[in-house]
C-alpha cells in the first residue's frame, strides 16, 4: 500500500503547494499534513484516502490529454510557443490564431514524439504547434479543429518588457505618497475627495513632482457601515463613492433651491469635521454624500451627458452590471437589516433582480460614471501641473470575503481559506488579510479574463500602479479557516501569465508597474521582475547589507521606487523615536521582551544615523523638534543618493505626522486607516496651506536642490 503521508506531500508538489518553507528566521520549517489537506482541499483536490490521492494524481497527468487545446495560452511576443494539442490518436489536425483585429495567422506543427497515452478509453496522441513571432501584442484566440471537432482557447500575447519603463530611463523623479481620505481641504467633507487629488497634485506639480502615489481607491460597502481599510474592499474592479466631490458633479448645479440648500446644508455639517485631529468618520461622511448624491440623481441630465452615460455603461460592459446588482441588493439587505440571500452571478433569478430593481441597479451604475468622470479630471490636472506620470493607483492584495468579487467572481476564488503573511520580523505572529485567494487553475480557465478587467478599471486614468505585495503574483500565503496565520504554506502562481498580462495591460494604458518587493521572498523573483520591466521598492530601514548595515545607496536598484518609509510604519518622526515598538508592545505582538525589541531599533536607528553622518548629510543629533526635522531631510537626501528613478516623499512626512496610519496584524486593537493628516503639534493640515507649510517647504527644497532640479 502507499504511504498515505507521502502521496499527500507528493500530491501537494504537484499542485504547486509548498511541504515546507524558508521563514524570516533563516530556518525552514515543516508544513504540518492537517495544513497540506486543508489547503488541497480548497483546490478541490480529494485527499480523504489512499485511493482518492493516487486517482487525483492519475488526473494531474491526464487532465492535459483530455483537452483538445489548454484552456489559456500566454506568451511574450517575439517567441515561438510550442502548444500541445490532443487529438485522437491518428487523426489530422489544423491550428490557426485570430487575432483581435480579425487578422488570421497559420500556426505550424513540429517533430515532437510522444507515445499516445489511453484517456478514458480512447488512444489518445499529442502534437506540438509552434505559435508565429510575428504575432502582435494582444489578447487574441487560438483555434483547432479535427475530425468535425473544434476547440477554441484565449491566446495571450505579453511584452517581453513592458516599455513604459523606457520613458524613466533619463532624469529621475519624485512624488508625493499620501492616504487620500486623510488629506483634506477646506472643501472637503471631512474626508478627503477626488477634488482634493487634483488640488494635492497641483500643489505637488508646482513643487516639481512627476507623480503623486495615493491608496487603492476602491470600492467598499454601497452604504454605512463601511470598512475603513482601503485593502480590504468589496471589489477590486470599481470605485468608492465616498471619494466624489458632490459639487464637481454638473447636475448639482441645477438642484432645485430646496434641494441645493439641503446639500449645501451637508457639506456645511461635514466640513467641520475638517478642522477636526481627531479619527476619520467614514461613516458619517458618505451617508451625508448618499443623502446628497440621491438628489443629484434626480436632475435630467443634457443629451450629451446622457450619451456619454451610456458609453460609459456599454465600455464597462456586464461587470458594471454585477457589481451594481450586488450594490443594490447589499443595500436593501442592510435597510431591512437581514441576512443576505444572494442568486448566482449571471443566473435567470439574478436577471429578474437586476429588472426588480432597476432603479437602484442604475442609480449604483451611475455612481461608478462620476467616480471615473472625477478621476478623469484629476489625472488630467496633474498632466496639466507638470507631472508626466500624474496619479499612481494602488493594487490591493484581494478583496472581502462577502464583497461583490467574492460574489460575482466566485468561480475563480478559493474557499475555505484566506490570504495573510508567515511570522516575520515585523508581524512575528504572522497576519491573516481575511481575503479569498485567486484559485489557480479556475482563474486559468477563465482565460485570466477576471484579473485583466481589474487590470483595465484600474489604470483606465493612471500614468502608474503600484502592486501591493507583488510577490502574490508568484505566491501566496494561504491559511486554513480556523487556522492561525503560522499555520498556513505558500500556493504557487503561474508568474509567467500573471505578470505577462500586467505588463499588457500596463503598456496599453501607458502606464508604469511598481511592485511592492518588500518582505520574504525568493531572490531570482526581483531578478524576474526587473527583466520584465516592472519596477520594484526599496525602503531605507529595510535596505541592508550581508553584515546587517545600513546599504549604501549607491548599491540600490536604479529600477526602483525609493522612499524613508511606507503606511505600515509610523511616520519617520515616530520611527526615529520608537514608536512603532512600543506600539506593537501595546498590541501584544511582540514575541521578544520589550527592552530587546528597543535595543535592536535603538542598533538599528544608530546604523542609520551613522551612514547619514558619514556621508556628512547630518551633524551630531538633539532632541529638538529642528533636530528632528533636519534628520527626516537628512533621510530624504540619502535617497537622492541612490540612483533609483523615481523617489517617494510621504506627505506625513513632509507636515511632521507622527501617528502610525495601520499597524499590521491588527484590527479593532489599533484605529488602522482612521488618522487624519496633521503637522507636528497635532494640528489640522489642510492642502490649501501645503505650499506655505515650513516643513513641507523645506523638505521639498531640500529635495529639489539635492536632485539638481
Amino acid at each position: 500500500m502507499a504511504d498515505a503521508e507521502g502521496l499527500l506531500r507528493e500530491l501537494a508538489g504537484r499542485h504547486r503547494v509548498a511541504t515546507s518553507f524558508w521563514g524570516w528566521d533563516g530556518a525552514e520549517h515543516p508544513v504540518s499534513d492537517a495544513t497540506l489537506r486543508a489547503v488541497l482541499g480548497a483546490l478541490g483536490v480529494p485527499v480523504g484516502s489512499t485511493d482518492e490521492m493516487l486517482a487525483a494524481l492519475d488526473d494531474i497527468d491526464l487532465e492535459p490529454w483530455r483537452r483538445l487545446l489548454p484552456p489559456v495560452v500566454v506568451t511574450r511576443q517575439g517567441h515561438e510557443a510550442p502548444v500541445q494539442v490532443h487529438v485522437p490518436h491518428g487523426s489530422s489536425v489544423s491550428v490557426w490564431v485570430t487575432a483581435e483585429d480579425g487578422t488570421s495567422y497559420t500556426v505550424r506543427q513540429v517533430d515532437d514524439w510522444e507515445e499516445p497515452r489511453t484517456v478514458d478509453g480512447v488512444l489518445t496522441g499529442r502534437a506540438v504547434f509552434l505559435l508565429p513571432s510575428e504575432l502582435p501584442l494582444g489578447w487574441h484566440t487560438l483555434h483547432a479543429e479535427t475530425d468535425g471537432r473544434t476547440a477554441s482557447s484565449p491566446l495571450v500575447v505579453t511584452p517581453t518588457q513592458l516599455s513604459t519603463t523606457q520613458r524613466l530611463a533619463e532624469g529621475r523623479r519624485w512624488g508625493l505618497m499620501a492616504q487620500l481620505y486623510s488629506v483634506r481641504s477646506r472643501r472637503s467633507w471631512g474626508i478627503g475627495d477626488f477634488g482634493d487629488l487634483a488640488d494635492l497634485a497641483a500643489v505637488a506639480g508646482a513643487e516639481g513632482a512627476g507623480f503623486v502615489l495615493v491608496n487603492p481607491l476602491h470600492a467598499a460597502e454601497p452604504v454605512p457601515p463601511i470598512q475603513d481599510s482601503p485593502y480590504l474592499p468589496t471589489t477590486r474592479r470599481f470605485v468608492n463613492p465616498l471619494y466624489l466631490r458632490i459639487e464637481d458633479i454638473p447636475e448639482y448645479g441645477y438642484l432645485n433651491p430646496e434641494d441645493r440648500a439641503h446639500v449645501e446644508e451637508l457639506a456645511r455639517e461635514r466640513a467641520a469635521a475638517n478642522s477636526s485631529s481627531g479619527l476619520l468618520d467614514r461613516n458619517a461622511t458618505f451617508a451625508a454624500k448618499l443623502a446628497a448624491l440621491e438628489l443629484v440623481w434626480h436632475v435630467p441630465r443634457s443629451p450629451a451627458r446622457e450619451q456619454a452615460y451610456r458609453r460609459f455603461r456599454n465600455g464597462a460592459g456586464p461587470g458594471l452590471d454585477d457589481f451594481a446588482l450586488w450594490s443594490a441588493l447589499a443595500a436593501a439587505h442592510q435597510a431591512d437589516d437581514a441576512a443576505p440571500s444572494w442568486p448566482a452571478p449571471a443566473s435567470a433569478e439574478a436577471d429578474r433582480l437586476k429588472e426588480q430593481l432597476a432603479d437602484r441597479v442604475d442609480f449604483y451604475r451611475w455612481l461608478q460614471w462620476l467616480c471615473d468622470e472625477q478621476l478623469e479630471a484629476a489625472q488630467r490636472t496633474a498632466q496639466d501641473c507638470g507631472m508626466d506620470l500624474g496619479l499612481v493607483h494602488d493594487l490591493a492584495v484581494g478583496v472581502r470575503p462577502d464583497g461583490a468579487d467574492a460574489w460575482a467572481l466566485s468561480g475563480t476564488l478559493a474557499e475555505g481559506v484566506s490570504v495573510g503573511a508567515p511570522p516575520d520580523v515585523f508581524n512575528q505572529q504572522g497576519q491573516d488579510w481575511s481575503q479569498p485567494p485567486w484559485h489557480p487553475g479556475r482563474l486559468a480557465e477563465s482565460g485570466y479574463a477576471p484579473y485583466r478587467d481589474m487590470l483595465r478599471t484600474i489604470l483606465r486614468h493612471a500614468g502608474g500602479i503600484r502592486v501591493d505585495h507583488i510577490l502574490g503574483l508568484f505566491r501566496l500565503w494561504w491559511i486554513p479557516a480556523g487556522g492561525s496565520p503560522g499555520e498556513g504554506t505558500y500556493v504557487y502562481y503561474d508568474h509567467e501569465a500573471l505578470v505577462g498580462i500586467l505588463a499588457l495591460e500596463a503598456q496599453r494604458a501607458g502606464a508604469v508597474v511598481i511592485g511592492e518587493d518588500l518582505g520574504v521572498f525568493e531572490p531570482w523573483v526581483r531578478d524576474y521582475l526587473a527583466e520584465r520591466g516592472i519596477f520594484g521598492t526599496s525602503i531605507l530601514w529595510f535596505e541592508n547589507d550581508a553584515e546587517g548595515r545600513p546599504l549604501e545607496p549607491e548599491r540600490y536598484r536604479q529600477q526602483c521606487l525609493t522612499s524613508v518609509n511606507t503606511h505600515d510604519l509610523p511616520p519617520t518622526a515616530g520611527y526615529l523615536a520608537g514608536e512603532h515598538v512600543r506600539l506593537r508592545e501595546s498590541l501584544g505582538l511582540l514575541e521578544r521582551p520589550l527592552e530587546e525589541e528597543l535595543a535592536a531599533a535603538a542598533s538599528e536607528l544608530e546604523g542609520m544615523m551613522g551612514l547619514l553622518r558619514e556621508r556628512g548629510l547630518l551633524p551630531e543629533a538633539g532632541s529638538s523638534e529642528a533636530d528632528e526635522q533636519r534628520t527626516i531631510e537628512a533621510l530624504y537626501t540619502l535617497t537622492t543618493l541612490t540612483p533609483s528613478a523615481l523617489l517617494g516623499v510621504a506627505l506625513v512626512d513632509a507636515v511632521g505626522d507622527r501617528r502610525t496610519q495601520n499597524q499590521p496584524g491588527t484590527h479593532l486593537e489599533h484605529p488602522n486607516w482612521r488618522i487624519p493628516l496633521t503637522g507636528h503639534h497635532g494640528e489640522a493640515v489642510f492642502i490649501e496651506d501645503l505650499a506655505a507649510n515650513p516643513r513641507f517647504a523645506s523638505l521639498v527644497s531640500t529635495i529639489q536642490g539635492a536632485l539638481g532640479s
